[in-house]
Formats: structure tokens, sequence, C-alpha cells
């Protein structure tokens, strides 16, 4: 038995298998990239008004998360955490830092590497935007999201791999 997926049949229902169709059968619908373009601009558009309340862009956002996680991070760490080249990033944290959430100081063991840490109002502004912005509904149990994003980041990290060769 096979499952129907508009105009593109999964062999056997399984959904690890590759779609069969030829390339003239394939609509927008059909493509997983275009899934999760759609899924990302869905959770923008979801965290706009808290985002927006906050005064913070979402890049702005998952960088006091991160150091929430793990404060003094280096600005290269913080980089590769976030896939952020530093010509995206110092800026950001830059204005982050005029805005009183953090503060960026030269590692005293080695000068060339600067340290970011979240002041207590950075605290605070995550501690805020964690209760209203994960309270966010999105129709899937606890369990069914967890699935979802151990599969997101897997697909992520076997895209990444297959570029870096």
């Amino acid at each position: 038995m096979a499952a129907d997926l508009g105009s593109m049949t999964i062999p056997g229902g399984n959904p690890e298998e590759p779609p069969q169709a030829n390339a003239s059968d394939r609509r927008l619908a059909d493509y997983l990239c275009f899934a999760i373009y759609t899924a990302n601009l869905a959770y923008g558009r979801a965290y706009k008004q808290g985002l927006d309340r906050l005064g913070l862009t979402y890049p702005q956002w998952i960088a006091i998360v991160s150091l929430a996680e793990k404060d003094g991070q280096t600005v290269s760490e913080l980089g590769r955490k976030l896939f952020l080249e530093s010509n995206t990033l110092t800026p950001m944290l830059k204005k982050l830092e005029a805005m009183g959430y953090l503060l960026r100081r030269r590692d005293p063991a080695d000068e060339r590497q600067v340290r970011v840490n979240l002041t207590d109002a950075g605290r605070q502004l995550c501690e805020q935007g964690l209760q209203s912005m994960l309270a966010k509904p999105h129709g899937l149990r606890p369990e069914e999201v967890l699935k979802l994003q151990k599969g997101v980041v897997e697909l992520r990290d076997n895209l990444i791999k297959a570029t870096e060769g």
C-alpha cells in the first residue's frame, strides 16, 4: 500500500524512502526544503509580536538564549553555535551591549579572544521572553516536538556534512 502525497507516491507508505515521481509531477509543496522554509517563516510570524515587545530581532534573541545557556562564550564559539559569521555577529553583539543586555570583554588569558556575558538585564529579558514565546501553540505534544526537533537537527547536520566534503 502506498501513501499519497498529492501527486507523489511513497512506495509502501514508508516516509524514509524517497518519493518516486517525475520532475514534471513534483509540486512545490512536495519538497521538504520548502516545508522547512515555510515552517521557519511561520515561526518568525509566531514570534514577531513577542520579539517586538522585547525590542529584539530573532538573531538577537537566540544570542541572548545561547548566553543564558552558557555565559562567557567567545564570539567565535557563539558564532559557531548560532551559524553566524563574525561580520554579522559582532555588530549584533555591539547593539545588544549598547542596549545593556550583555558585556563584551577581552579574555585576559588570550587578548585575541572576546568573551560575551549577559548582564542582569539580559538575564531578565531572557526569562521574560521564554515565558511569553515558548508558550506559543504549535499543536504538537511535547514528545512530538522533541522527535521533530531531533529530526530537523539530524537533517541540518547531514546537510552540513554533505557540503563540507
